[in-house]
């Protein structure tokens, strides 16, 4: 799954953040080994630290939301 931009994570609802929260590799997993691992890995946990907070502010996950997204991808 590929990180979303900053404004694709202000735009999202519940729903998606919560699949984000569950299925997106941890930030610079796509860049391990490379040249730009530290410069994707800071980019990516920006990222995903805005979903985090988004998220939590919205009530976090539930059961009802957990089984909405499910496990797989």
């Amino acid at each position: 799954m590929k990180y979303p931009t900053i404004d694709e994570v202000y735009r999202a609802n519940k729903i998606q953040l919560a699949k984000w929260v569950r299925f997106l590799p941890s930030p610079g997993k796509s860049a391990v080994g490379k040249d730009n691992f530290e410069k994707v890995m800071k980019e990516e946990g920006k990222i995903l630290r805005l979903i985090m907070k988004l998220f939590e502010a919205q009530g976090g996950m539930s059961p009802n939301l957990s089984k909405t997204i499910g496990w797989n991808k």
